[in-house]
């Protein structure tokens, strides 16, 4: 299938956005006074992924090894900004304020930036004549057909995998060592920004090497899956959704 897109400015993705960002690009946003929050989630890592499955050598290079109780798991940290109402940089005729600065996640939708992933107009914000099969060629066949797309996306991934070492840094700074189970919810860190540009910048120089390997705990808010981790030999605490703890699911406790 070939999908065929122009932006139509209408500033609907700009608007109660939620952006994942590189370590540099939450930086320049903590500088400006702006919240980023920590998303922390984690799988068991029982054996290597198959090579050749992108999707999933993706999700390992991304995350870092860890240990929770007798279980070894993969930790992933994601650096997110969310704004419920209009993205700050968006400005009264709905153009953005910091076009050229604007973070790699905004340069690429309505785009996908996981890998595999399958563009599908129907799920995104932009109007329906912003695929117009008389605008360019988006994807064709389920690939990009833009050149500068590609390589935008790619360098978002890029940097997801290289941030990895830095974030479990920022894990031991801020002395938290617990997640959500990946695909059921996130433990969700809300730090200053001020406090948060500086541990970035100060977790690139950290040596890891130096510092203890520390124990996990999962965090849930379902009694089936805490009951599941902890006979399978991990470590599991119960929570409700809330401030700290972003769930998938409704309350089980």
């Amino acid at each position: 299938m070939t999908v065929h897109f122009g932006c139509t400015q209408c500033g609907k993705c700009c608007i109660g956005l939620k952006l994942t960002l590189s370590i540099d690009e939450a930086i320049v946003w903590s500088e400006q006074g702006r919240p980023v929050q920590i998303l922390i989630e984690a799988r068991p890592q029982f054996d290597a992924p198959d090579p050749e499955d992108e999707l999933a050598r993706f999700e390992l290079e991304r995350t870092f090894p860890a240990v929770c109780g007798d279980l070894p798991i993969r930790v992933g940290m994601v650096l997110a900004t969310a704004f419920d109402g209009p993205c700050p940089n968006l400005q009264p005729d709905l153009r953005c304020g910091q076009y050229e600065q604007r973070p790699r996640i905004c340069r690429t939708y309505p785009l996908p930036a996981r890998p595999l992933a399958q563009l599908e107009p129907a799920s995104r914000l932009c109007p329906p004549e912003a695929w117009r099969s008389d605008l360019p060629v988006l994807t064709t066949g389920g690939e990009i057909a833009d050149e500068d797309m590609r390589s935008i996306i790619a360098d978002h991934r890029r940097a997801l995998i290289e941030d990895a070492p830095a974030l479990q840094a920022v894990s031991k700074l801020l002395g938290c060592f617990r997640a959500g189970l990946a695909d059921e919810g996130f433990v969700v860190l809300s730090p200053a920004p001020a406090d948060l540009a500086k541990g970035l910048r100060r977790a690139r120089s950290e040596e890891m090497s130096q510092i203890s390997k520390p124990q996990w705990t999962y965090v849930t808010n379902r009694r089936s899956t805490a009951e599941t981790l902890r006979a399978g030999g991990g470590m599991a605490e119960l929570v409700p959704a809330g401030h700290g703890y972003l769930a998938g699911f409704a309350d089980d406790l």
